[in-house]
C-alpha cells in the first residue's frame, strides 16, 4: 500500500488544477485517471482572462485567441455586437495544450499519476481512505477529491451535490479554418437550437462549434439543424465529426463536500446552466478546494464544510440567477432574444459574465432597482 495526503479521481481541469494547487503547497498527492490520453477535448475552450489568479503558473502557451467582439445572432441574422472592454478580458483555449501545460508542471512539483486505471472500492478506514483500482493496488490517503466529470460515479456515492443532477445535452465539433467568424470574435447563434443555442469560438488556425440544449433534455441528433449551424458560421457542407457530451449543469445549492472528501467541476455539478461555462468553475473549486484543504492540514480547520460554503458564495449565488435566466430564456427563445440580447445593455452585460466582470446576481440586481425606481419605490 502507498500512501499519500490527497488521492484525486480524475485527471482532467478540475484534477490537474487541483493537484497543481496542492502540490504547490507542499503535499504528496496522487491522480487515478481511467483515460489513456487524448488528442480531443470536446470543449469550446472560452476563459476569462481573470482566471490566471487562480493557477500558479503562466499559461500562454495555451492561449489560442484574445477575444475583442462577442456577436450574438438570431438564424444568421439579426445581429448583435458587443465589445469587450479591458486588456483582452477573454481568451480561448486549446483544451489538450491547457490539460497537458497543468498536468505536466504537477508532475514536476511531485504530483504522481496512475492510468489508465479504474477506481473499483472506496473505504473509510482509520480516518483515512483506502481506495483499490483495477490494477489491485491498494493506496491510502488523508483526503479524497472527485473530479471524474459530469458522468461522475463518485459524487453520487458520497451524496456530493444534488441527488438528481440535471444535465444539458452538447455536440461539439472541430473544424479547420475559421470561416467567417473573426479571429478575435465569439458568436452566439440563437434560434436553431430549441431550448439552446450554438456558438463558435476561433483558435488559431480551427474552429470550436458546439450546439447545446439546457432544459427538458431535448435531443440534439438532427443533422439537418448540425448542417444549417455549421453553414451559418461560413462553411461549406461535408463531413464531419461530433462528439455528444451531457455537461452536469448546476442545479441548486447542495453540499460538496463530506467527512475528508469533496467535489470539484463538473462533478460537482458546477457547469452555468445558461451558457454552459465549465473552465472558470473548474478553476474556482480547484482553488478552494487545496486552500481548505490545506488549512484542515494546518490543523486551522477541523473540517471542510468552509470549502462548500466557498464555492456557493463564489459561484452558486450568481448560477441561481443564471438558471432562472435559462429556464425563462430557454422556452420563450424568440422574446428573449428581443427583450433580452437586443435590448442595448444587454450584449455589454452578457460580455462582461464571459469576461467575469459581472455575476448574474449583479444583473438582477440592476433590473430590480431599475423596477423600483420605475414605480417609485
Amino acid at each position: 500500500m502507498t500512501g499519500f495526503d490527497v488521492v484525486i479521481i480524475g485527471g482532467g481541469l478540475s484534477g490537474s488544477s487541483t493537484a497543481l494547487n496542492l502540490s504547490k503547497k507542499g503535499y504528496s498527492v496522487l491522480i487515478i485517471e481511467k483515460e489513456k490520453f487524448s488528442n480531443y477535448k470536446p470543449c469550446a475552450g472560452g476563459m476569462a482572462s481573470s482566471m490566471q489568479r487562480f493557477l500558479p503558473l503562466d499559461i500562454e502557451d495555451s492561449i489560442e485567441s484574445k477575444i475583442k467582439n462577442v456577436e450574438f445572432r438570431w438564424k444568421a441574422a439579426d445581429n448583435v455586437n458587443a465589445d469587450l472592454s479591458g486588456e483582452c478580458p477573454f481568451w480561448i483555449i486549446k483544451r489538450e495544450k491547457f490539460d497537458q501545460l497543468l498536468l505536466d508542471e504537477s508532475l514536476r512539483n511531485g504530483v504522481q499519476i496512475i492510468k489508465p486505471v479504474l477506481v473499483e472500492t472506496i473505504i473509510q478506514r482509520n480516518d483515512k481512505w483506502e481506495i483499490t483500482c483495477s490494477n489491485k493496488t491498494k493506496y491510502i490517503s488523508e483526503f479524497l477529491v472527485v473530479a471524474d466529470g459530469s458522468e461522475s460515479k463518485w459524487a453520487g456515492y458520497f451524496k456530493l451535490g444534488p441527488r438528481k443532477p440535471k444535465f444539458a445535452n452538447t455536440i461539439s465539433l472541430r473544424l479547420k479554418g475559421l470561416g467567417e467568424i473573426p479571429r478575435d470574435a465569439v458568436r452566439f447563434e440563437f434560434g436553431f437550437i430549441k431550448y439552446g443555442f450554438a456558438w463558435a469560438f476561433p483558435l488559431k488556425e480551427s474552429l470550436n462549434i458546439g450546439l447545446g440544449t439546457f432544459i427538458n433534455n431535448g435531443p440534439l441528433e438532427n443533422q439537418a439543424i448540425n448542417n444549417e449551424v455549421i453553414r451559418s458560421f461560413g462553411f461549406d457542407d461535408f463531413p464531419y465529426k461530433t462528439i455528444s457530451k451531457k455537461l452536469r449543469i448546476w442545479n441548486g445549492i447542495h453540499p460538496i463536500n463530506a467527512d475528508k472528501v469533496l467535489a470539484v467541476g463538473d462533478a460537482a455539478s458546477l457547469c452555468d446552466p445558461f451558457l454552459a461555462e465549465g473552465i472558470r468553475p473548474s478553476l474556482i473549486s480547484s482553488f478552494y478546494a487545496a486552500e481548505c484543504i490545506d488549512q484542515y492540514l494546518s490543523g486551522k480547520v477541523d473540517n471542510l464544510n468552509f470549502y462548500t460554503k466557498k464555492i456557493n458564495n463564489n459561484w452558486g449565488k450568481s448560477m441561481a440567477w443564471g438558471r432562472r435566466i435559462a429556464q425563462v430564456f430557454y422556452r420563450f427563445p424568440r422574446t428573449g432574444y428581443q427583450l433580452g440580447v437586443k435590448r442595448k445593455t444587454a450584449p455589454k452585460r452578457i460580455a462582461q459574465i464571459l469576461s467575469g466582470q459581472m455575476s448574474y446576481e449583479d444583473i438582477a440586481k440592476r433590473v430590480i432597482r431599475r423596477l423600483l425606481t420605475k414605480s417609485g419605490i
